[in-house]
């Protein structure tokens, strides 16, 4: 059964990675290949949601204020970049006279990258290892962090001279004097991010596949046992969210790239819902399946705004509600139909 459950994961994470690679290359030009490199920024955080609640049970819906922080950190490097020596533009229309002390590392590209990956894991390991202690979860965690997001998001939209306010930071064009701009550029980042998808995703299946995911289900199913047992479970629940902090972080940053923009709609409530919808509809125990979800969801989207402008948001909760009543497994329960599917389970019966 174990044998047979990897070699399914490696099916499902080559097939992926033939669709992102290798298919969508060759089918798509290079806006429409840019458009699938935005919704795959998603993905990072979907995979990051699999792991926190569907592994987990824990639930969050502020996964935008990670993925906000990512994309926050790497625009700021950006746009110091196009703006040297002088101020950023907003900053200049805001009467700022001078750079603020919480910039200035990020004008080091390693800095950034360090920050993108340290401060999320951090902030978000603290923050929860604190709920948890407390026995905090469920519905009740969920919406701490949901209101941890709108907070956010007043606070970003407030912060006009440090942080765009609700125009974000926009008009970048260089990475370290490379034109992202230019059709080359844009595909090459792409491959950048699918490669760095499909790390995650090995990685992430490592992860639950290991002695700690098994404990980590354990105590998704049966907390007060794994505690009984002598495990610290706030630990456990703490550490997974802080990766998955981490895998929201480094979507924002790639979300930035691929944009070419970062505003606080993408911290807000709104967004950190969305981001849920799209590992329920690829399924919420499928690593593979969250990223599918995220680019069919984000593909709906884009879609259904230009054909029903006003509309399209019932039709996505239709489609939310549809997957969760049918299909609770999400896209990926439609594999337990597979041969080898059928021939595990009878195993494991």
């Amino acid at each position: 059964m174990p044998n047979m459950q990897r070699r399914s994961d490696a099916l499902a994470v080559l097939l992926v990675t033939l669709l992102l690679a290798v298919v969508l290359p060759a089918l798509l030009d290079p806006f429409r290949l840019n458009l699938i490199g935005k919704y795959l920024s998603f993905g990072f955080v979907a995979v990051g949601i699999v792991l926190t609640w569907g592994y987990g049970g824990v639930l969050s819906l502020g996964q935008g204020m990670f993925f906000g922080l990512g994309g926050y950190m790497m625009a700021m490097f950006l746009k110091l970049e196009a703006s040297a020596p002088e101020l950023p533009d907003f900053m200049v229309w805001s009467s700022v006279e001078q750079l603020p002390v919480w910039w200035q590392p990020f004008h080091s590209l390693g800095w950034t990258l360090f920050a993108l990956l340290l401060i999320p894991a951090v902030l978000a390991y603290v923050f929860s290892y604190a709920i948890f202690r407390k026995r905090v979860s469920g519905v009740y965690f969920a919406i701490v962090t949901l209101s941890l997001a709108l907070t956010l998001t007043v606070v970003v939209i407030g912060q006009q001279g440090d942080t765009g306010g609700a125009n974000g930071i926009t008009d970048f064009r260089t990475l370290l004097g490379w034109d992202i701009l230019s059709d080359t550029a844009k595909r090459t980042m792409y491959f950048i991010e699918v490669a760095a998808m499909v790390l995650v995703m090995m990685i992430s299946l490592a992860i639950v596949r290991s002695r700690f995911g098994k404990i980590l289900i354990a105590i998704r199913d049966r907390e007060d046992r794994v505690r009984f047992s002598g495990y610290d479970t706030a630990h456990m629940k703490a550490f997974v969210f802080a990766v998955a902090a981490v895998l929201s972080s480094i979507g924002g940053a790639f979300y930035s790239l691929q944009v070419g923009l970062i505003a606080p709609g993408v911290i807000g409530v709104v967004a950190s819902v969305e981001m849920v919808i799209y590992a329920a509809v690829g399924g919420r125990l499928s690593i593979p399946g969250a990223v599918v979800g995220a680019l069919l969801i984000g593909f709906l989207k884009s879609y259904l705004s230009e054909i029903f402008p006003e509309g399209w948001l019932y039709f996505l909760g239709a489609v939310f509600i549809l997957v969760v009543w049918a299909m609770p497994n999400g896209l990926a329960g439609l594999t337990d139909h597979f041969p080898w599917q059928r021939k595990a389970r009878a195993a494991q019966s």
